[in-house]
């Protein structure tokens, strides 16, 4: 009977270590599927423009150039100004849209405010209309004055109905009872906002502020549409003009037409790429630990 058991114990290891490694393998291949354009973006950004213009981009180019590199940081101090100012607004933006969203949340979800059933509806209803490009325009240069503002950069993106709902959603699985308790020792709304929502919401918080700090790194629209100084241009509307420039210098100078080769038009759009996708995917292995649900077990004292 011990030896049957210790025969299916046995067989049993074998399956899992059998499954475990097809798991591996299944895992690393979409993992490599998936890396696959990073490293075809990185290899072709120090590709030659000849070698990218007659035989395409390629994950091993026959040669080395820095000539992307070069160009897009002919002048630095511009580059270093536009990594400030969308550094800013990231920073600033994705903190002032976490306060104001969990507040939402926190509020929208408590059993005892009274109209918390309207003011859900009304932010949801946002959700299938919006006012369009031009009054958005009007409200943020005429009566915000937010004309060549960073804050036209932030105010704009700071809050979705989507992520107040997955903040309100989020407060539903946390006991009512750690309420009762806090109310019971005298604590007010905003200390239990404090001291038990916000520690417990580290999840919904890291996922919502993740979403927002991408949206914020990417954003190049609303410069475009209000900012006018040249120091005020964030990353991203920084290098599509280099790339335009790029463009525009690679088919006439002074004038006079050019060879197309001369000039990293084509690896400077990878390079492009490195420079602003390479700071944001560092921030992912901080935050991808807190996406975990089941902070609230054990909260409670049974």
């Amino acid at each position: 009977m011990k030896s049957h058991h210790n025969g299916s114990t046995i067989k049993m290891s074998k399956s899992n270590r059998a499954l475990n490694i097809i798991c591996y393998v299944v895992i690393g291949f979409f993992a490599v599927i998936c890396l696959f354009p990073f490293l075809l973006m990185i290899s072709s950004s120090f590709m030659t423009e000849k070698e990218i213009v007659s035989e395409g981009y390629k994950l091993f180019p026959k040669e080395l150039s820095l000539a992307a590199y070069k160009y897009l940081l002919d002048n630095p101090t511009k580059l270093i100004n536009a990594y400030k100012v969308t550094i800013i607004t990231t920073v600033v933006g994705t903190v002032l849209g976490l306060i104001i969203m969990s507040m939402a949340g926190y509020v929208l979800n408590r059993k005892d405010f009274k109209y918390r059933n309207f003011f859900s509806f009304f932010i949801y209803f946002t959700t299938l209309f919006s006012g369009g490009l031009v009054p958005a325009y009007i409200l943020n240069v005429k009566y915000l004055h937010l004309k060549d503002s960073l804050w036209a950069m932030i105010l704009p993106g700071l809050i979705s109905a989507w992520s107040i709902f997955l903040m309100r959603n989020f407060m539903k699985s946390i006991p009512d009872e750690l309420y009762e308790s806090a109310m019971m020792d005298g604590a007010g709304a905003f200390k239990i906002y404090r001291k038990i929502f916000m520690p417990l919401a580290i999840p919904s918080l890291a996922t919502v502020g993740l979403f927002l700090a991408l949206g914020y790194w990417n954003q190049w629209y609303s410069a475009s549409l209000y900012i006018d100084t040249a120091s005020k241009y964030p990353l991203q509307y920084y290098l599509q003009k280099m790339i335009n420039q790029a463009n525009i210098e690679a088919l006439t100078s002074q004038g006079h037409f050019i060879d197309a080769e001369t000039l990293p038009t084509q690896s400077v759009k990878m390079a492009t790429a490195v420079l602003t996708t390479g700071p944001i995917i560092l921030l992912y292995p901080f935050v991808q630990k807190y996406f975990v649900s089941g902070l609230t077990m054990g909260s409670v004292k049974g």
